[in-house]
């Protein structure tokens, strides 16, 4: 069911975990009506949904589908059951927002694609740091051309929630979080930032994937993401994912890269950044200081840029919710992706050209993780096959 134009989207939340609750408050924020929950245990789904105020728990998606009232489902579910559900919602008639990493591979990915564009639905994954407001005015710099041409793109994306052997989460269980955790998990994100800025795909890969933690304690129980719950005295586990990883980059039109991606660095708590030096100038961001942006210049001084929306360009003014000197964060980005995606399911489908990332996006996510993958393993330079 197609939501009127102008109406507000009445959706669902397929998952009950830490990114499911920003799901639901985010996209309450964006206009939308939440109205059901799915989770893979219906007393945790049914205990979530009155903590959130959720109305009805639906049983499993099949019966979600069912419902002819629900215009969008957000898949906020592991990894591994991300490509079965989005094609089922797809092939229900109904929009889709999917969590990243978009599946276990770029064969599932583009299965993905393939079922929304067939179903002629609003499809969209969740790279919600491009909805940053100086992270649109970093993309209308470049466009404008007051950059110049990307030269060389450095970063990172560090974080400590898996710092310890007793941190645990679903996500070190690769039967469902796939066989790369660190660099699908959050590397995903700085990649689709920095190709969406520069306007430039990676073409090669060479990588070096490390787990420094081989064993590690798992509760019994679940244990909910960034709860800093330890699993002091649980069953010892062997961990065949990457606690971290180095990847060089070659990009399209002769650009080159590198950024590291790690979950075990102290002190570090969601620390995406990078350095953008174009043929004119230079940028830098840090997620942990979101409201300014460093521009870089060599003839005269660099400068500082704070969010203002009296200074930005047309396009970041568009994402931005609050006057400069009000900071505005992740639920913010949050909110301005669902937002943006809410804009064509009232139109009835995708726009010709969509303001946010589609599946197509995260498709292009799996196909360079695919690369880094088969990097890692032989220790050379690896095509990115698109």
């Amino acid at each position: 069911m197609n939501a009127p134009e102008n109406a507000s989207p009445t959706v669902a939340i397929v998952g009950t975990g830490q990114i499911g609750a920003v799901h639901v408050e985010c996209a309450r924020r964006a206009g939308a009506t939440v109205v059901g929950l799915v989770g893979s245990s219906p007393d945790r789904a049914r205990a979530k949904a009155t903590a959130w105020g959720v109305p009805v728990v639906y049983s499993d998606l099949e019966e979600l589908l069912e419902q002819p009232d629900i215009d969008v489902i957000h898949i906020a579910s592991p990894n591994h059951v991300h490509a079965s559900q989005a094609i089922a919602v797809a092939n229900a008639g109904k929009h889709v927002i999917c969590e990243k990493p978009m599946a276990l591979d770029s064969a599932s990915a583009g299965a993905m694609v393939d079922a929304a564009q067939a179903a002629g639905v609003v499809h969209a994954t969740c790279f919600n740091f491009r909805f940053y407001p100086l992270m649109h005015e970093a993309h209308a710099m470049m466009l404008s051309g007051e950059l110049g041409e990307p030269r060389f793109l450095t970063g990172s994306y560090h974080q400590d929630w898996l710092f310890e052997d007793t941190d645990w989460n679903w996500r070190l269980d690769s039967e469902r979080a796939g066989d790369l955790r660190s660099v699908a998990d959050i590397g995903s994100h700085w990649l689709d930032l920095m190709s969406w800025i520069s306007g430039r795909r990676v073409t090669e890969v060479c990588a070096d994937l490390h787990t420094f933690i081989p064993v590690r304690y798992r509760p019994h129980g679940e244990v909910e993401t960034f709860s800093g719950a330890s699993a002091a005295g649980g069953e010892p586990v062997s961990i065949d994912t990457d606690d971290a990883a180095s990847v060089l980059l070659r990009l399209e039109g002769g650009a080159r890269g590198s950024f590291s991606v790690s979950q075990v660095s102290a002190g570090r708590k969601n620390d995406l950044r990078f350095e953008l030096a174009g043929s004119q100038r230079a940028l830098m961001w840090s997620s942990e200081a979101s409201d300014t942006l460093w521009i870089g210049r060599r003839g005269r001084t660099s400068e500082v840029l704070l969010k203002d929306p009296v200074h930005l360009s047309d396009e970041a003014r568009s994402v931005a919710f609050y006057p400069g000197g009000h900071v505005e964060g992740y639920a913010e980005a949050f909110t301005a992706f669902f937002a943006s995606v809410y804009d064509d399911v009232a139109r009835g489908g995708p726009a010709a050209a969509p303001r946010y990332p589609t599946f197509v996006d995260g498709y292009h996510g799996a196909c360079v993780a695919d690369a880094i993958r088969a990097s890692a393993a032989s220790g050379a330079w690896t095509e990115v096959r698109y």
